[in-house]
């Protein structure tokens, strides 16, 4: 069945040299590629299709694995990031779309195709890109031979690894599996989402009747087995897949058959969970949720290329499968699972490892960090500054008999959570403590489920928030009693409290003692916890309340400022744009002549440059070592941007309607001179200057690797090496003042 049994298991600180701005010049390192002007009817015509662009996005991350400027693991890991992205695409975003069309559901997305068109167009761009990324791993499975590490094939395994696999195979795997017959007798079994199974057609020696067995791979088991260095040979990594380790010893498992043929399959099933509002127990009906998820749709089934045409017939019909579904491949199944080959431990052929620093402001207050933000706002800037601040605000709260109350939101706080252990410690301590856990986080759902019954027990105050909609901000109070009375303390991020993520994704965690700002942020936990909606907040804007409506002033500002004649520029920083009101009010701020930039990392239905619509936008998106995740909007307010009179805030929310009307959010407007500085003209600028990572987005929907302009002096530019080497404004210290911060500069010659 498929391929015969014996077969191939294919498996800086760099300164750079810039032109000053002018009104007509927003501020850049380089611009895009000149395209043809084009003027698009205000209409379906004038936004891209989500899906199609968030494949745009993953075939980005895909072209990372071919950057020659990175170490061959690393570029390994993006190729098994996008075949990741790609399986969650199809469980979440494909799903949703054949459940659309399923239900005779027509109406048509952001640019006017209906979910079945939508189908279509993914499809097409699917096949596309599961070809791509098998020619990748084909072109890096010989770099990695060649740098000794081999993902074997038949010929690889000498004679020692050969006998140390066949016992691995009988005692660590041949016990966990089991043969399935495939017959009237025996019921179909099931498989469950993102399973691998192998199909044998067999051959009984006695009677020649041939017969057919399904092997299930435990979820258990890793994707490889590593062969010992001492019997793969001197400095070599030698690992075989546990699929084909099954194959390769069959025999053992089918004695007294024949085994004719084999082949691999993986399922994805539709995996979102929809949860109806009038739920009486949230908790109970998320363990429900959970269990139906395991069950979903089968949404694609992936074979081998060359899979028997009547076993794969046969799972079509037992597994409800359409042949739109099908994907065949011609090399490795299940591309995420390359993963475990990136852990390998080979340093030369890694980034060189880093070490997140820890501000000197908290060291100067001798590690105190109630100390420290007592004095003067700061913030720190992930993964660059460590998230080891964080997790120590909560400790000192917990340990600090001066703390009377903690309030946290945790949307994801990932496995093993310091965060949450502090905030037990501080309930068995004592202190009043409220969690908001956020049971609709998804794919930490179950996570979640395990944080809430273990903060319970130890006494916190756990609270699920609302039925329809996500508590997704990123809000953390200390109330502490002090001298002059109780003082709040409170972080602002705008990422998860994940202490793994935080290694990887930038984000900015913003922590302040203002008292307007302690008092917005206990009625947003208010508003949380009991409902209570939120009267005359002093600063904070929230979703779905009135944060779409701040963004909106924001931008009449700068229109009414353009038609002014005053200087008008917007700059924002977030992962999504999909929003057709948002979209609009920028393409209306274009028209009135306002500079917009737009630093958008993936989704981006917004459709740039194009005459009478959006010539003064621009969208750039940022794909490298780490994974940009801050949003950041900032606006101009009548004077140079960049500048001291800039209007900046930072926030949880991406500019989409979930975040903006369906999901508790919060827009913190950030005052304090030195956090300004950072935040606009450290963190915002660099991302805008950068050439060596950064993509335009042009008109028709494509993508092009951002330039440096050389003809102008330029220089490339990495702003997360530059992130990496310079120290923060705000988290310096006393050095500050003694001018040890290099800062850069939009003035004429350099910035750096």
């Amino acid at each position: 069945m498929g391929r015969r049994n014996a077969r191939a298991d294919r498996s800086q600180t760099d300164a750079m040299n810039i032109q000053s701005p002018t009104k007509d010049q927003p501020v850049s390192a380089a611009s895009p590629p000149s395209a043809p002007s084009a003027t698009i009817a205000h209409g379906g015509e004038a936004y891209f299709n989500r899906e199609l662009s968030w494949l745009a996005f993953n075939e980005r991350v895909l072209a990372e694995a071919c950057n020659e400027r990175y170490p061959l693991l690393e570029r390994l890991r993006f190729l098994s990031i996008s075949g990741s992205n790609l399986d969650e695409f199809m469980m979440i975003r494909v799903a949703g779309l054949v459940g659309q069309a399923q239900r005779g559901i027509i109406k048509p997305a952001i640019d006017g195709r209906t979910p079945t068109q939508q189908l279509s167009a993914i499809r097409e761009k699917l096949a596309e890109l599961s070809s791509r990324q098998q020619d990748i791993w084909r072109d890096l499975h010989r770099r990695l031979a060649d740098a000794d590490i081999h993902i074997a094939d038949e010929q690889r395994v000498k004679p020692a690894a050969h006998k140390w696999l066949e016992a691995f195979f009988l005692e660590e795997i041949l016990p966990v599996i089991t043969p399935l017959a495939l017959d009237p007798a025996h019921p179909f079994p099931f498989v469950h989402n993102e399973g691998m199974g192998l199909l044998f057609t067999l051959t009984r020696d006695a009677d020649q009747e041939q017969i057919v067995e399904m092997i299930l791979i435990p979820t258990a088991l890793p994707r490889f087995v590593r062969v010992p260095g001492d019997i793969a040979g001197a400095g070599e990594a030698l690992y075989i897949s546990i699929a084909s380790l099954i194959q390769r010893y069959a025999k053992k498992l089918f004695p007294g058959f024949t085994i004719e043929g084999d082949g691999l399959f993986r399922v994805l099933r539709d995996s979102d969970i929809e949860i109806e509002e009038e739920a009486e127990d949230l908790v109970r009906t998320f363990r429900s949720a959970i269990q139906r998820r395991r069950r979903g749709q089968v949404i694609q089934l992936e074979l081998e290329e060359d899979f028997d045409p009547q076993a794969e017939a046969m799972l079509l019909e037992k597994l409800g499968v359409h042949e739109a579904a099908v994907i065949k491949t011609d090399g490795m199944i299940g591309i995420d699972g390359l993963a475990e080959i990136v852990d390998e431990d080979r340093p030369d052929l890694k980034f060189d490892a880093y070490s997140p620093r820890y501000p000197e402001r908290i060291r100067e207050h001798d590690g105190d960090a109630f100390s420290a933000i007592r004095e003067k706002d700061i913030v720190i800037h992930h993964p660059y500054e460590s998230f080891e601040v964080v997790v120590d605000f909560i400790r000192q709260a917990a340990a600090d008999p001066d703390v009377v109350a903690i309030k946290q939101t945790l949307y994801r706080a990932g496995s093993q959570s310091a965060v949450i252990n502090a905030l037990i410690e501080a309930a068995e301590n004592g202190k009043s403590v409220t969690a908001v856990v956020e049971l609709k986080a998804r794919f930490d759902e179950e996570q979640n489920l395990k944080w809430a019954t273990k903060l319970e027990r130890a006494g916190v105050q756990v609270i699920y928030g609302f039925t329809d909609w996500k508590t997704h901000a990123k809000i953390a109070m200390v109330v502490r009693r002090e001298e002059s009375g109780f003082r709040t303390y409170c972080h602002f991020g705008t990422g998860n409290y994940h202490p793994v993520t935080a290694k990887i994704y930038t984000d900015l965690s913003f922590f302040t003692a203002n008292p307007k700002l302690g008092r917005d942020a206990a009625k947003m936990m208010n508003f949380v916890t009991g409902y209570v909606e939120p009267h005359e907040l002093e600063l904070i804007s929230i979703a779905p309340l009135d944060l779409r409506q701040e963004i909106y002033r924001r931008i009449d500002i700068e229109i009414a400022n353009a038609e002014k004649g005053k200087p008008a520029a917007i700059w924002m920083k977030c992962n999504q744009i999909t929003d057709e009101g948002m979209i609009d009010r920028l393409y209306a701020a274009s028209n009135a002549g306002v500079q917009v930039e737009l630093l958008c990392r993936g989704i981006c239905c917004l459709r740039p440059g194009v005459e009478g619509l959006s010539e003064n936008i621009r969208v750039k998106s940022i794909i490298g070592r780490f994974l940009e995740h801050s949003r950041i909007y900032a606006f101009a307010n009548g004077r140079a941007m960049p500048g001291v009179h800039s209007a900046v805030y930072i926030s949880s929310a991406d500019l989409m309607g979930r975040n903006l009307d369906r999901r508790v959010e919060s827009l913190i407007p950030i005052k304090n001179r030195t956090v300004h500085d950072q935040i606009l003209q450290q963190v915002l600028l660099a991302n805008m200057l950068d050439t060596e990572q950064s993509w335009w987005l042009h008109a028709d929907g494509s993508y092009s690797r951002v330039e440096t302009a050389m003809d102008d002096g330029g220089k490339p530019f990495n702003c997360h090496r530059y992130f990496m080497t310079n120290p923060s404004l705000s988290g310096r210290g006393g050095s500050l003042e003694a001018g040890g911060v290099p800062k850069l500069s939009l003035r004429k010659g350099r910035a750096g």
